[in-house]
């Protein structure tokens, strides 16, 4: 069963800002997290319960949670991997 995906507004933001062929990446990625959140490849955060990430390139890491009660992905960032992590 796949999950619906839910993109906070600075993900969706930050994903229409990014070079076209990341893009690309970054959303097959989102499709695939779809599919099984929990799939090899991602990661819980250390510190952060319940969000895990996935590198979508060498540079650029998807941040996302599961919402069980909504069946859906909400991903939270989409950013370089030096600067998603600011903030947290």
């Amino acid at each position: 069963m796949a999950y619906q995906v839910i993109l906070t507004d600075a993900a969706s933001r930050s994903l229409r800002e990014l070079p076209v062929h990341i893009q690309k990446r970054v959303k097959r990625w989102i499709d695939l997290v779809a599919e099984d959140p929990r799939r090899p490849g991602t990661r819980e955060l250390v510190g952060h319960p319940g969000i895990r990430r996935v590198h979508a390139s060498k540079d650029y890491v998807i941040l996302y949670t599961i919402e069980r009660q909504w069946i859906a992905v909400l991903v939270l960032r989409v950013e370089n991997r030096r600067d998603v992590y600011r903030g947290l």
